[in-house]
């Protein structure tokens, strides 16, 4: 194993609490998850029935990876699997017009997110990760994944980020050109809207020109 630890094992009155990591990569998460289970761990996980529970921060996973998670605790005959819970994705009703969804995370590989409403994402969207929505997209972090705003053919709708790196845009049922067409060199808050049918990407100052009214997210 390396010398970094991304999980913590502590014992607690109701039996063990394990604290995994929600900023590296899943499969070094289940590696090392393997490791303490078999090796490291194994007097302290050996004897009656121990009741886990298990934390996962920030980190969003599918119903695919908390199984991953509740296979290899289980194979330890001991342990019993009570809850698999992580801070992420937090969603709050807001009062605007349009459904808002807020969520706090990654939006990592082979993770889709889909929404009816506008979505805001306060984190990165990585490579092979999706937004779908019917609204519009805000990524405060790296957009880096696929984003697909009014996907119910709404041509207003628009998709701005932090840092907008993505493998595709979609906005209605325009796609982005390559991106080394229309991304600029430098980090900066941009958004991608259509004009005339065509996907064009601008500073988020000039947002105003489209919206006159301001944007609130009210939580």
């Amino acid at each position: 194993m390396t010398e970094k630890q991304h999980i913590t094992i502590k014992g607690v009155k109701e039996g063990l609490v394990f604290l995994l990591d929600d900023a590296c990569d899943f499969s070094v998460l289940l590696a090392e998850l393997q490791y303490k289970l078999e090796k490291s761990h194994q007097q302290l996980l050996t004897g009656p029935i121990v009741h886990v529970h298990v934390k996962l921060g920030a980190r969003i996973v599918t119903d695919e990876e908390k199984e991953q998670i509740r296979s290899l605790i289980r194979a330890r005959g001991n342990l019993l699997v009570q809850s698999i819970e992580g801070e992420a994705p937090q969603q709050q009703e807001v009062t605007t017009s349009e459904n808002l969804k807020i969520l706090t995370g990654i939006v990592r590989s082979g993770q889709t997110i889909e929404h009816d409403g506008n979505l805001l994402l306060m984190g990165d969207l990585n490579p092979g990760g999706s937004l779908l929505c019917t609204g519009d997209i805000y990524v405060l972090g790296a957009l880096r994944g696929l984003a697909h705003a009014g996907k119910d053919g709404r041509n207003d709708a628009v998709i701005a980020a932090s840092m907008l790196r993505p493998t595709q845009l979609r906005i209605a049922d325009v796609i982005s050109r390559p991106p080394d067409e229309w991304m600029s060199g430098e980090a900066m808050m941009e958004f991608a809207y259509l004009n005339e049918g065509v996907m064009q990407i601008d500073k988020m100052t000039h947002l105003n020109r489209l919206r006159k009214e301001p944007i609130l997210f009210k939580v």
